[in-house]
């Protein structure tokens, strides 16, 4: 069943984002996201608490969240009901020290590994408040038709990584600004950023990303990565974890 109208789909389909502003999840499943991110955190060890990539790999309870049809009526309406599960990755910018996101395309960094960035979409959940002041994400509105920009070098140890588009301007960037429980949605293309979390308060989000199985994840430019078939059947001839 969509949970998007006609209007939210198109205005997805012209601007490469949308603001979802109702809750996800139950109040109670996502407490339970919640103790498992904490979990996660704990066993991070000497990794930043911005590093905790693909967690499901090791945490089989995600899946329950990652495949549940709360975030699959969310999906479907944009890229359709042939669904899989591409990665996920939660992303905690701690109090004060929180580093900034550069501006950055998802496409860049995946390039070569897919058939086709058309149908790729991130859901962008906010297991805290996300606001401007601790640093929530932002995008450029309509960026999302090319998907592979100019980068150059920054400083990685005050950024998520070490790269970020050249030239950048972000006179008329939205901000992702969320309430626990709410999420965005955006385009694989769409080139996005945050700035840096100097605020008391922890920005956590959980990223749950998702492509249409039309779309060929290429197996040798893959190696040890594991995709899902979260919904319908595949139509490119991908091998999935759970079929």
């Amino acid at each position: 069943m969509s949970k998007l109208t006609n209007e939210e789909v198109e205005f997805y389909k012209k601007n490469g984002y949308l603001l979802y502003e109702k809750q996800l999840y139950s109040a109670e499943k996502l407490a339970e996201l919640t103790d498992i991110f904490e979990d996660q955190l704990k066993q991070k060890g000497s990794k930043l608490s911005d590093e905790l990539d693909t967690p499901h790999f090791r945490e089989e309870r995600l899946l329950k969240f990652l495949l549940s049809d709360e975030v699959l009526d969310l999906v479907e309406p944009i890229i359709g009901p042939n669904i899989g599960l591409w990665s996920s990755h939660f992303i905690c910018k701690d109090p004060f020290i929180g580093r900034a996101t550069p501006w950055h395309e998802d496409s860049a960094y995946w390039n070569g590994r897919v058939s086709s960035f058309d149908k790729i979409i991130t859901v962008w959940l906010a297991i805290d408040h996300s606001s401007k002041e601790n640093g929530c994400m932002q995008v450029i509105p309509g960026t999302h038709t090319n998907g592979f920009s100019e980068y150059e070098s920054v400083d990685g140890s005050q950024n998520l990584f070490n790269t970020q588009i050249k030239n950048m301007d972000t006179s008329t960037a939205v901000h992702f600004e969320l309430q626990r429980g709410q999420c965005s949605l955006h385009d694989s293309r769409i080139i996005h950023g945050a700035d840096p979390n100097k605020s008391e308060n922890r920005r956590c989000g959980y990223t749950m990303r998702y492509f249409s199985t039309e779309t060929q994840v290429y197996p040798e430019k893959n190696p040890n990565f594991k995709v899902w078939l979260a919904r319908g059947q595949d139509l490119a001839g991908n091998t999935y974890a759970n079929v």
